[in-house]
């Protein structure tokens, strides 16, 4: 017979995790504001906010940590790290950053200006963030049936060309600083985006003088997508294609934090040297010297290990059949989730899942709510509350999709804990109709308001 599959690690330590009651739960929850990043973690049974930073580091990674060069200029940590990201990633000059936001910080604020334009696919959060708060425009140029949550599409990450020219055609080239490709795609259910739309991409935009940078959190998992889905990268190796990826780009900001493998770190990379002296400038006032970043020496070995870790086939199949395992439970049980299943979460569809509660009334946080309340897990809302208000009108904007995302830590949990998951989303799902309203908002901030928002339960 053939052998069954394996995970290529073993155990070396465990931390206990808390079981709660029902009614704890339920308290603590109200307390909270029904919201599910105000709880505090030792009341969280299965932790799936996020897969950032949340992830087990291996025996070779913590070994850097113990022998990190703490210089706070010319450390042989960052050297190790500046190296690994040119041999893996092909870019020479690096900034690293305390984590993906400072480098998107760092790097718009040295080019995104009031009233510019910055296209790209379904940019995260944090990233809309910082281009709106310099009262510029993020413009989603995703193709279309990354919105369909049953259709199958095996690179529903990628860019609609039709749609990027005629942000191009439409604005000013000097008013479309970078052109940004998320890989994987999160806000579109982590999706990869295919090597040939990349090449696309690039094309399309050199032919309008503007420079392509990815958001590059999970490039790891988006070059595993391309070689098992995409003709002609089946016998290349992840690190190989990871290489011809970001050939096709001028630079990049990265949440180490995910592919990276560690707990706190991001990166900043660059093929101009001008503009790294100019965002090394920026980076200076805001994270610290060029050559450590807001970051400890051994945090950057750590990384630099972790980038060589996440790039082998062996881990990427490891990580992202774990998740398709989860998504594939739910399915089974006929919950309805984002298809084909993403590299690092299950994006549950809360508009299919409770149809009868408007968008207005946050569905996806409800459930997010409801499936704490049932087993002690905590996923996150991408949805009404994570689209937040437009910055100009001020009026709510209500995404194409409202979803739950369940985010994986790497080297974390094990498939009894997937399963565990999968039995508490099911109860919730079997007593969906006894579900008779949502949310409304007690308080929330000016800009990313899902992080610190209040809510309380809507009575009609």
């Amino acid at each position: 017979m053939d052998l069954p599959w394996a995970e290529p690690y073993k155990i070396k330590m465990t931390e206990e995790i808390r079981i709660s009651s029902r009614e704890e739960r339920e308290r603590w929850i109200e307390e909270a504001g029904f919201n599910l990043f105000n709880l505090e973690s030792d009341k969280v049974f299965i932790d799936l906010l996020t897969d950032s930073g949340t992830g087990a580091m291996s025996d070779k990674q913590w070994s850097e940590m113990m022998i990190g060069d703490e210089s706070y200029a010319g450390s042989r940590s960052y050297t190790k790290l500046k190296n690994a990201v040119n041999e893996i990633l092909g870019f020479p000059y690096v900034l690293p950053t305390h984590q993906g936001r400072a480098a998107e910080n760092v790097l718009f604020s040295v080019i995104v200006k009031a009233g510019d334009v910055v296209p790209g696919n379904s940019h995260f959060d944090t990233t809309k963030g910082h281009i709106e708060f310099r009262k510029a425009s993020a413009i989603d140029c995703t193709i279309d049936e990354a919105f369909i949550i049953d259709h199958i599409h095996p690179f529903k990450g990628n860019i609609d060309l039709e749609k990027l020219e005629q942000v191009y055609k439409t604005h000013p080239k000097e008013k479309i600083p970078l052109c940004l490709i998320t890989v994987t795609c999160n806000s579109s259910g982590g999706q990869p985006v295919s090597m040939a739309n990349i090449k696309a991409v690039k094309s399309l935009s050199d032919q309008y003088g503007v420079p392509v940078f990815f958001d590059a959190a999970r490039f790891a998992e988006n070059a595993y997508f391309i070689k098992e889905r995409e003709e002609g990268y089946k016998d290349k190796s992840v690190k190989e294609i990871v290489k011809e990826m970001f050939s096709y780009g001028e630079g990049f900001t990265m949440s180490a934090k995910k592919n990276g493998l560690v707990n706190i770190g991001g990166l900043l990379a660059f093929r101009n040297e001008e503009l790294y002296r100019n965002c090394g400038n920026m980076g200076i006032i805001y994270e610290g010297y060029l050559t450590y970043g807001g970051l400890a020496g051994r945090d950057l070995g750590a990384l630099a290990e972790g980038l060589n870790e996440s790039t082998e086939y062996n881990f990427q199949k490891a990580r992202i059949g774990q998740v398709e395992y989860l998504g594939n439970k739910l399915i089974e049980y006929g919950i309805p989730v984002q298809r084909p299943i993403g590299g690092h979460a299950v994006f549950v569809d809360a508009l299919s899942f409770l149809p009868h509660i408007p968008q207005s009334e946050y569905p996806a946080q409800l459930i997010g709510v409801e499936l704490y309340k049932e087993g002690g897990v905590r996923g996150v809302e991408i949805g009404t509350l994570l689209a937040d208000r437009d910055p100009v009108t001020r009026e709510e904007r209500f995404p194409k999709m409202e979803l739950l995302r369940l985010a994986i830590p790497q080297r974390t949990y094990t498939f009894r804990h997937m399963d565990y998951i999968a039995a508490a989303l099911k109860n919730v799902f079997d007593r969906r109709d006894e579900i008779k309203s949502g949310l409304e908002i007690v308080w929330q901030a000016e800009i990313l308001r899902h992080f610190t928002v209040k809510l309380r339960k809507k009575t009609h």
